[in-house]
C-alpha cells in the first residue's frame, strides 16, 4: 500500500502546483486533521484544522499572504500508512515583504486511499519573524 500513498501524495503536490486545489480536497478523509506545527498568534497559516471546509479555507489563505518563489518536495519515504516528504520553500510575505525560506517535513496518514491527517513541521521561527516584521 505504501506505493500507492506515496503515488497519492506526489498527485497532490502536482495538483498544488497547479492551483488544483479541488483535487486536494477531494483526497481529504471527511474528518481529516490538518496541523502546521506552531501558533496562529505567529503566523496564521500555523496551527490546527477539521475537516474538508477548514482545509479549503487554509489553502484559499495561502496566496492572500505569500507568495512562492520556491517550494519543492524533494524526498517521500513511506512507512505503514504515513507517507514523510522532505522539502524546502521559499517565500515572500505579503504583509512585510520579507522573506522566509527553510525545509520542511510534512507528515500524511492515509487510511483507505484518503488524507486522514497532516503535520507539518518547518522554521516557525523564521515565519513569525517575517510576518511581524
Amino acid at each position: 500500500m505504501s506505493q500507492a500513498d506515496v503515488a497519492l501524495i506526489q498527485s497532490l503536490y502536482a495538483a498544488f502546483g497547479r492551483g488544483d486545489i479541488a483535487t486536494i480536497i477531494a483526497a481529504l478523509a471527511p474528518d481529516v486533521d490538518w496541523r502546521l506545527n506552531g501558533s496562529r498568534s505567529d503566523y496564521p497559516l500555523f496551527g490546527n484544522r477539521k475537516g474538508p471546509r477548514e482545509v479549503q479555507a487554509f489553502f484559499e489563505e495561502i496566496p492572500k499572504l505569500q507568495d512562492f518563489s520556491d517550494f519543492t518536495p524533494r524526498e517521500f519515504h513511506a512507512v505503514g500508512d504515513r507517507v514523510f516528504v522532505l522539502g524546502h520553500y521559499a517565500a515572500t510575505i505579503r504583509k512585510t515583504g520579507r522573506k522566509a525560506a527553510c525545509d520542511w517535513v510534512h507528515i500524511f496518514t492515509v487510511r483507505n486511499g484518503k488524507v486522514a491527517a497532516f503535520l507539518e513541521f518547518t522554521d516557525t521561527a523564521q515565519f513569525a519573524q517575517a510576518w511581524k516584521g
